[in-house]
């Protein structure tokens, strides 16, 4: 074959033709060893060498090349030598080899310009001149010009030889003109050569051709070659070497191997080259390799071929699951699977050195218990011994690793691919020092070029310009191992540049200095005759023999397109060439375990065990949540993790792993989904200590600096100035925060902070750094940031290149602190230099020194900066996401930084802090911002609003409230709020917060909507009371008394279930006397029997079932406990429970009473713990009473029934009567005794005007009694109660006896009014004991003297004008509608309460016991309302009628209802001054009475809205212009008094902008209401929707309006994030670029760069969108319950919102619609070709699953259509793919096990499978949860949730990578 090609080379170049040849090839092309020659290809004569004579024809022509890869096995001490390397190359250099041509060879990279092909200027002494480059010699020289990779070039650049090859002719930048030799022999016959140079024409010589190599591009990645140019050459494919020939070949390369072995591993590769192979998307096989491993099997001949072909090529990692199956067929076929058979190497025993030959070693490996040595190079320094460095612990599997790495190391370079985090470089470090290399480090990065890779240009201290050799020239020459870090990163263009190193350790650098390789070197040396110092000076250097090259990676992303941000797919054809692949495999447990307990001392066993079972179980998994999880507890994580726990024994391992993967700022599936992992490993998170700040203080004292627990000594600097120092207010949350960087920074720790914006990372990282008193360096990144810039800043001086240090620098050096914000701004490909850094702490400067921190190094080497041991990075950075929209900066680098998330400060904490920043802004406008602020961050957490708002915003809020109190707080709001004012849904949800907490935005001063006050009629004396005076006055009544202790049954404990309670202020528009109201949790079906407060907690109780509600006044959440299976069940069936409350005070606060008052259950109730316990009063009370089963039986005597008088409960002691019984039990709860007083007379009521008074009404005659007892009553004390008559005398004033009997008290008050009270409602001075009463009679009345003096007591009455009771209760009963004439007896709750310090009376009366015709004008119709509040002012003699608004929803037991009240609401007081109602929907609401009270608030409301005085504002300067001016001046005021607007002139007016529509005029408004309305009945005719349709479309479209909208931004700026635009270098115009800045001191133009949409790479596969299919349930299930929670028209929202939010983003995203029900589960409701366009056709496609699912037959598919779905998805061609299943599916009822749909979820891992249930029954469906995989199932169990879980989906997966 070579003959062939010789002869056919020969052809070419003697024949006349077109000017080129162009040889085409594969990746890999196998060449015959060939004779050596010994003269070296020289890339230019030195005018001291031979010159090469070579007889071609004239007009030869030139030639190009295409496909190959080279390689170059060096057999140190073999009888014969290969040069192995890619054909093409091998081919080209032999046959020149033969002809001894000289040659110019230059290989091509993306970075190539027309400098490096033309002249490139260089500067000398001052002047710029311009030397020759390649062509110009080849042609000037007659040499043959080499262009290797034509593909690599970028388009553009090689046609600046068009010409040159056509026509010989070339315009140089110098002024010479490069002519054809023809044309130049012909001018020369007429001229002389010195005019032809005085004209600068230059003969091009006749023996120059060009030779290009590359390869074929549609098949190779890569740029296709350019028309022109493919036209100038002569084409030829090299193809593979014979199949024979290959084999004799690798016979002579492996002599110890069996020949069917060897033909079996050819086999393979050449099928694994074939073209059928590549149409299975089958990288090809790297031939070229096979010699190499060949070496490595002769010596090692019991290696297994799998193992073998593995470092070939590594398919597992490369390829998907098909691709590896196909693979595997071939290996099985050739009988190449025996990995299992044959052992691996376990572990290196000895390393030695070579006696008699330097470079070299001996190593000794255990293979399959037999030991073998061999040679392998060595580095220069001492060998170590294996495992014996101390940083480095050994485990089985690394051993074994790092024994296979030096296997491969004897015949080839090594890449090392593994996971970020998994010990990379730390095996590459142990493998490095055992064979005595230094390493010399080079961090790749994304925008590296060529040049950086080997040479930079440098200025001379005169100004000369310079090259400088790269780290990794000097490596080469050093012989020692490069390490390439991140090969994945850099571009394959630039990297190839690399590969004549990798393959012949051949190298051209761009000043013209040649590398060879070592043997060649020799030669060259001994047939020239020359010394190195002739060489040098010649530049010819030889690579050291020891030279290796070690290349770190992350594993290729299998199946990623070249443009997804997630990684790629880097390693193609090309690369498989260069290296011998090794993967560094995860470590089992029990190795990790040993590694973290030899590298952490002392660390907690069991914590270590619960640490590597959640990892494993998370690294297990394949779903890609759990992966990325996986990722952030990387090894070096873990060892992080365990280093603080052997330090701080005490930590939650819970919070080391919340904080290692930011749990703060996951995806909300992620978080879901890492809880539970948690919870599986048993990792219980310890609940934080309740916010006490005084376990966190921070202090300084002795120079020790302690925050919380941990302490560390204050740092004295030299450069104090650099010391932050910024105004802080401590608080619990960041100084916690604090303490935790203390403990990672006094372990050594570099720090990450990550929070959202304005959450105070800098407040906390300066305030740090002031407490240590550390000096800092800071440098802020930013998109421009480049690799350079972080490090030195390049400037110019005297027309000397100059390197500033950068904050960086700087930083290292003196041992500052350096503080890194806004990292996730700058492109993470630049920021990844600094993970050398901070882990190695190498790093190599744009100016040649090195940053080194190993104290090992030598201190004297020149262009050292040693690192300083106080060196630290704090870096900080937005959370990775929506809306930031940063670089992953936390993804690419986490785990090399010990991360703490910052959060906004918690409510306490925040409030703390603001009322240090606003000392002066009252307190509940604090409280409203941070209650109103802290609902708009959860908002964004749960992605309903996508801003996420923080402290910052708060602090400067109150700022501004501070410095301008005057102005109101809603005015002062919008400077936050105003930025969304142009968001319509944004605007409403933010309105609806603020307007929630109470923040009146929008609301006028003058909108105060109080009740009407109307007079009370004047107080008159009525009548007396006179006490134990009359006919049996001497005898006193003695009531005997009885004690015994009570019966305690119980306790049982009974969940206490907590709901959060959607309180809203209610002064949000208007100022009321309604404060705020919610609703209760509470079944619609339920009663309402009972309200009381008590210390500020609410108490309701509920009778149908039995519950009781507990919330606090200003408390977010509701306690509910559901009593139905404590209460006794009656025999009858049909029983009415009427239960009532009497929470106990203190000690036992928090703990009620409760009495049902048919049975007379008494139960003690603990709202904390749930415990309930039944007191037994009585011996009878056991027994149902027999009564109770003649319910129907309406007896006089079924009416008794059994009361609680609860108004010393507080004291803890309470009474009990029966009505019509002669008898009172007294309760006391902390002793638990009952004593029993036993009465003369048959008892009607009770009241408690005293401890010691109670006031009783005799059952028939309603006579008055007052009992008097002893304060403490007690079995021994023998106090005994007297019972003492009252007799009622009317006033003298012609009132008969008969009016005062009738007063029955509605409510007598048992304490006194206060005497200023007293004397004002009296309208004279008086001091006295009193009592306030209200009856039906009287509005209220005044018992002065009452109950203490014997004194006849006065009554003094505020009468009604008609009595309470004669008003007919079905008059006005078109309000009470649902109240039909029912009533049968008198309600049991009378609904007044008095409060003594207002002085007021407030009842609760039905709408038609209120005078309404006073209250409203005549034609205003009264609102519809549950009730009014008739609030008597005994102060100002006021009566006030407060409408409560009618409830939502009213119970169907409108019987039972009206036996509880006659209004449809219940009152109790508050503490604070008020009452609260409670509507029989559940409706609570609080009201303010107190006239001071709502004076007070209506000024702070009024001071929240802020003065609009009518002055106009005017702007006065102050000059010294002698008038003085005194005051604001008043406008004019006008006559007419038209509206103005600004102008400065007239008085009033309105302000110039506000709240949309203030200063509008009305008719403007009506047009655009018009206009809007026209062009939306346009729209309908035009898709044809009648107006009926799209009212029906818009109940569906507007429920998700709010979600759509938040996708669609997302949507749209990750589209613009997309198109965001990249730097274009080598422009020759924009901004200069730093790194040319030499180039355009010698006058190059191409030095700019400049913004601009970057081509994709060529050959990237083109971007395609994501695959979602959505499966909705349309069974008939759906359409059943559809009536109970709305399932079906939640499912029609859902599919409406996927349909609204994708719209016109069908390129990203293909969706379709599917339906499954009892039908099938294929139903089609959406095409992914056909999605609907308009409103139409979208409320078609919901009419369609509203039909369906009302027609079709019952059953269950929701497991079959997942899995249909799931494998019809996967096998579609998408970027990522969706599927989301939406199902009311009683798996349970249908026989499915959980498990089973779990894992038909996760059957696929390329197809993301989520589910949301629709809550079903009981606990179903929690059940269902825990089954199923975390952050993959959602339960709804409020439908409404759907449309929301759904959006939650989309935003944590699918657009996270968008």
């Amino acid at each position: 074959m070579f003959q062939e090609l010789v002869e056919r080379f020969t052809s070419y170049l003697r024949v006349q033709g077109p000017p080129l040849l162009c040889a085409l090839g594969t990746y890999s092309s196998r060449c015959p060893p060939s004779l050596l020659l010994q003269r070296a290809l020289l890339s230019r004569p030195h005018p001291s060498f031979p010159g090469c004579g070579c007889c071609c024809e004239e007009n030869a022509d030139h030639f190009g090349i295409c496909r190959g890869q080279l390689d170059v096995a060096n057999s140190r001490g073999q009888t014969y030598e290969h040069i192995l390397r890619s054909l093409r190359r091998s081919i080209a250099m032999q046959y020149l080899e033969l002809t001894k041509r000289e040659v110019e060879y230059v290989a091509l990279s993306r970075d190539t310009t027309e400098t490096d092909l033309k002249q490139r200027r260089e500067i000398r002494s001052g002047t710029a001149f311009y030397i020759d480059q390649c062509a110009v010699r080849a042609a000037t020289q007659g040499r043959v010009l080499v262009l290797e990779g034509l593909e690599k070039a970028e388009r553009n650049v090689l046609p600046v030889l068009n010409n040159l090859l056509e026509n010989r002719e070339m315009q140089l930048e110098d002024g010479r003109f490069l002519m054809s030799a023809e044309r130049y022999d012909k001018l020369l016959q007429e001229h002389t050569k010195d005019e032809l140079d005085c004209w600068k024409i230059v003969r091009v010589s006749e023996d120059f051709r060009v030779i290009a190599l590359g390869i074929p591009v549609p098949k190779y990645k890569g740029n296709p070659l350019d028309p022109p140019l493919r036209s100038r050459f002569q084409a030829r494919d090299i193809y593979y070497l014979p199949f024979k020939d290959q084999l004799e070949m690798l016979y002579t390369a492996g002599p110890n191997i069996g020949a069917e072995r060897v033909s079996q591993l050819l086999s393979l590769a050449t099928t694994l080259c074939s073209q059928e192979s590549s149409s299975l998307g089958l990288p090809d096989f790297p031939l070229d390799n096979l010699p190499s491993a060949l070496e490595v099997l002769n010596v090692f001949p019991m290696l297994s071929s799998q193992q073998l072909i593995h470092r070939l090529y590594p398919y597992k990692n490369i390829l998907g699951k098909e691709g590896c199956t196909a693979v595997e067929n071939v290996l099985s076929r050739f009988e190449l699977l025996d990995g299992r058979r044959q052992q691996a190497p376990t572990s290196i025993l000895n390393v030695s050195s070579l006696k008699d030959t330097k470079g070299y070693a001996n190593v000794t490996l255990e293979v399959a218990g037999k030991e073998v040595t061999f040679e392998v190079p060595s580095g220069i320094n001492e060998l170590r011994q294996p495992n014996h460095s101390p940083r480095f612990i050994s485990t089985r599997s690394q051993s074994q690793l790092i024994a296979e790495m030096v296997q491969s190391h004897m015949a080839k370079d090594v890449c090392l691919i593994g996971a970020k985090g998994c010990g990379k470089s730390a095996i590459a470090r142990e493998f490095a020092e055992m064979l005595g290399y230094s390493i010399e480090p080079v961090m790749l990065y994304q925008d590296m070029t060529a040049r950086d890779l080997l040479q930079q240009r440098f200025t001379l201290p005169n100004g000369d310009t310079a090259w400088r050799p790269s780290p990794l020239v000097t490596a080469a020459l050093e012989g020692k191992l490069l390490l390439l870090d991140g090969i994945h990163r850099v571009n394959l263009g630039t990297l190839a540049v690399l590969s004549r190193l990798l393959h012949d350790r051949e190298l051209d650098l761009y000043d013209g200095t040649r590398l060879l390789r070592w043997d060649r070197y020799q030669a060259l040396k001994k047939e020239l005759q020359f010394t190195d110092q002739q060489l040098q000076e010649r530049s010819i250097f030889p690579i050291h023999p020891s030279f290796r090259v070690l290349a770190l990676a992350e594993p290729p992303v299998v199946g990623a397109s070249g443009s997804n941000s997630k990684g790629q797919q880097w390693l193609g054809p090309e690369l498989l060439t260069m290296f011998l692949y090794h993967t560094v495999t995860p470590m089992s447990k029990a190795e990790e375990m040993e590694l973290i307990e030899g590298l952490s001392s002392n660390v907690p066993k069991e914590a270590v065990e619960q640490l590597l079972h959640l990892t494993h179980s998370l690294r297990s998994t394949n779903d890609p949540t759990a992966q990325s999880l996986a990722s952030s507890l990387s090894t070096r994580q873990l060892l992080r993790i365990c280093r603080r726990l052997s330090q701080y024994p005490e930590e939650s391992i819970a919070h080391a792993v919340n904080k290692a993967c930011l749990s703060r700022f996951l995806p909300s599936l992620a978080a879901a989904s890492l809880q539970k992992s948690l919870a599986n490993s048993s990792i219980e998170d310890r609940p934080e200590p309740s916010e006490d700040s005084h376990n966190y203080n921070c202090m300084v004292k002795d120079n020790v600096l302690t925050i919380g627990s941990v302490s560390a000594p204050v740092f004295n600097p030299d450069v104090k100035m650099k010391v932050p120092d910024v105004l802080f207010y401590d608080n619990p949350q960041h100084l916690k925060v604090m303490e935790d960087m203390l403990k990672d920074f006094l372990l050594g720790e570099h720090l990450l902070l990550v929070g959202n914006q304005g959450v105070g990372k800098n407040k906390i990282v300066d305030r740090f750094l002031h407490l240590l008193n550390r000096p800092r360096e800071y440098l802020q990144l930013h998109r421009d940031t480049t690799v350079q810039t972080l490090t030195l800043q390049p400037s110019v001086r005297d027309g000397i290149i100059i390197y500033e240090d950068s904050p960086l620098v700087k930083a290292v050096k003196m041992g500052h602190i350096l503080v890194i914000d806004e990292a996730d701004k700058a492109p993470t490909n630049v920021t990844c230099i600094l993970k050398t850094l901070v882990e190695s702490g190498e790093m190599i400067l744009a100016d040649g020194r090195r940053i080194v921190s190993d104290p090992r190094e030598p201190t004297d080497r020149p262009n050292t900066i040693f690192m300083h041991p106080d060196f630290r990075m704090l870096v900080l950075a937005n959370r990775p996401g929506f809306p930031f929209l940063g670089n992953d900066f936390f993804g690419a680098l986490g785990d090399i930084f010990s991360c703490h998330a910052v959060d906004n400060p918690k409510p306490q904490a925040e409030l703390a802090m603001l009322k240090q920043y606003g000392p002066d802004v009252p307190d509940s406008t604090l409280q409203k911002l941070v209650a109103a602020f802290g609902e708009l961050r959860s908002m964004a957490d749960q992605g309903s609003i996508t801003y996420p708002y923080s402290t910052r915003e708060v602090v400067n809020i109150v700022k501004h409230l501070q410095k301008f109190p005057e102005e109101g707080l809603a005015n002062v709001v919008r400077n936050v709020f105003d930025f969304d004012s142009y968001n319509k849904d944004m605007r409403e949800v933010l309105i609806e917060a603020l307007h929630k907490h109470g923040i009146p935005i929008g609301a006028k001063p003058s909108s105060v909507k109080l009740a009407k006050e109307l007079p009370l009629p004047d107080v008159k004396m009525t009548g007396y009371w006179t006490i134990g005076q009359g006919i049996n006055a001497r005898r006193k009544m003695l009531c005997p008394t009885e004690t015994r202790p009570i019966d305690i049954k119980g306790p049982v404990f009974l969940r206490v279930q907590g709901y959060p309670c959607n309180r809203q202020e209610s002064r949000a528009l208007s100022f009321t006397e309604e404060k705020a109201h919610w609703q209760l949790p509470m079944n619609e079906v339920n009663i309402i029997c009972d309200v009381t407060s008590n210390n500020g907690v609410l108490y309701v109780a509920t009778c149908n079932p039995v519950s009781l509600y507990s919330m606090k006044e200003q408390g977010d959440t509701i306690h509910c406990m559901e009593l139905y299976d404590v209460f006794p069940r009656t025999i009858s069936g049909v029983w009415q429970p009427f239960v009532t409350i009497a929470p106990l005070g203190s000690p036992l606060d928090g703990q009620v009473i409760l009495h049902e008052e048919q049975s007379n259950t008494v139960l003690h109730v603990d709202m904390v713990t749930g415990a309930v316990r039944r007191l037994v009063l009585s011996a009878d009370s056991e027994q149902p009473s027999a009564r109770a089963s003649h319910w129907w039986n309406n007896s006089k005597e079924q009416q008794g029934g059994n009361k609680m008088c609860s108004e010393f409960a507080h004291k803890n002691w309470l009474l009990f009567y029966k009505e019509d019984g002669n008898q009172l039990d007294v309760l006391d709860v902390l002793e638990g005794r009952l004593h029993s007083i036993s009465l003369p007379i048959n008892l009607k009521s009770v009241y408690l005007v005293a401890e010691d008074r109670w006031l009783l009404l005799e059952s028939n005659t309603n006579k008055k009694f007052l009992l008097t007892k002893p304060m403490h009553t007690s079995a021994e004390d023998s106090g005994v109660c007297q019972l003492h008559s009252i007799s009622e005398d009317a006033v003298n004033s012609g009132y008969g006896v008969s009016s005062a009997e009738v007063a029955t008290p509605q409510m007598l008050s048992n304490e006194q009014l206060p005497n200023e009270n007293l004397s004002t409602a009296l309208n004279q001075k008086i001091v006295s004991p009193n009592r306030l009463m209200a009856d039906t009679g009287s509005f209220a009345r005044i018992i002065v003297g009452f109950p203490d003096l014997m004194s006849p007591n006065e009554v003094y009455s505020f009468n009604r004008p008609v009595d309470l009771s004669m008003i007919k209760s079905n008059d006005g009963s078109g309000h009470m509608f649902f109240r039909g004439g029912l009533r049968s007896s008198s309600a049991k709750r009378n609904n007044c309460v008095s409060l003594l310090s207002h002085n007021q009376v407030i009842r609760a009366l039905p709408p038609n016991k209120v005078p309404l015709k006073e209250i409203f004008p005549k034609d205003v119709t009264p609102p519809l309302t549950a009730a009014y509040l008739e609030v008597t002012d005994l102060n100002s003699k006021k009566l006030k009628y407060i409408p409560v608004p009618r409830s939502r929803s009213v119970s169907p037991y409108t019987s039972w209802l009206s036996k509880v009240s006659e209004s449809d609401v219940l009152v109790a007081s508050l503490g604070s001054g008020g009452v609260f109602t409670v509507d029989m929907g559940g409706y609570v609401r609080l009201w303010e009475t107190g006239l001071d009270t709502l004076q007070r608030s209506l000024m702070e409301w009024r001071n929240m809205i802020g003065s609009e005085d009518g002055r106009p504002l005017q702007i006065t300067i102050q000059r010294d212009s002698g008038m003085d001016v005194s005051a604001p001046k008043h406008g004019k005021v006008d006559p007419m008094n038209a509206p103005h607007v600004g102008g400065n002139q007239w008085a009033g007016g309105t302000g110039g902008r506000d709240t949309a529509g203030l200063g509008v005029p009305e008719e403007v408004r009506k047009a655009a209401r018009e206009m809007a309305e026209k062009a939306f009945k346009d729209r309908l005719k035009e898709i044809n929707m009648s107006e009926y349709d799209a009212e029906t479309y818009e109940r569906f479209s507007s429920a998700v309006r709010r979600q759509v909208q938040s996708l669609r931004i997302i949507l749209d700026s990750l589209q613009a994030k997309g198109k965001e635009r990249q730097w274009l270098k080598n422009q020759a115009l924009g901004e200069l670029d730093d790194a040319k800045i030499i180039d355009g001191l010698t006058g190059e133009k191409a030095i700019y760069k400049r913004r601009g949409e970057l081509d994709p790479e060529p050959g990237t596969p083109q971007q395609k969108p994501k695959r979602l299919r959505v499966l909705a349930d349309v069974s008939g299930s759906m359409y059943r319950f559809n009536g109970v929670d709305g399932r079906l028209e939640r499912s029609m929202e859902a599919v409406c919102m996927v349909m609204e939010a994708l719209e016109s983003y069908e390129h990203k995203f293909k969706y379709d619609i599917m339906g499954h029900s009892g039908d099938g589960y294929d139903i089609e409701l959406v095409r992914w070709d056909k999605v609907p366009k308009n409103n139409k056709e979208r409320l078609k496609v919901l009419k369609t699953m509203h039909a369906h699912s009302q027609f079709c037959m019952s059953g269950d598919y929701t497991l079959e259509g997942t899995e249909a779905s799931i494998k019809e998805l996967s096998k579609e061609e998408a970027d990522e793919h969706f599927v989301v299943v939406l199902s009311d599916a009683n798996l349970e009822r249908y026989g499915i096990r959980p498990e089973r749909f779990s894992s038909v979820l996760t059957s696929d891992p390329q197809v993301n499978a989520f589910a949301i249930f629709i809550g079903s029954l009981g606990d179903q469906a929690e059940r269902l949860q825990k089954t199923l995989p975390a952050g993959r199932s959602f339960v709804a169990m409020d439908t409404k949730q759907i449309p929301q879980i759904l959006q939650q989906i989309f935003t944590s997966t699918m657009l996270s990578s968008a």
